[in-house]
């Protein structure tokens, strides 16, 4: 469960996207709401990583396919 705390960044974070404030490493602004999620959740540190662990599932997976 989110805190005080990150509720409050997470609203301060969507705030300025629904302004056109929001910039994604301090040069582009964010136009997709996804990423301006993303970028809440990082600040906030409610954020896991998800992309790693499906990658080491297919790495494993493509090589019980060709040990075959």
């Amino acid at each position: 469960m989110a805190s005080t705390r990150q509720k409050r960044k997470v609203g301060r974070v969507m705030h300025e996207y629904k302004r056109g404030k929001l910039k994604s490493g301090g040069r582009r602004r964010v136009k997709s709401r996804r990423q301006a999620i993303a970028i809440a959740m990082s600040e906030s540190g409610q954020s896991r990583n998800r992309r790693k662990s499906s990658r080491g599932r297919r790495k494993s997976s493509r090589g019980r396919r060709r040990s075959r």
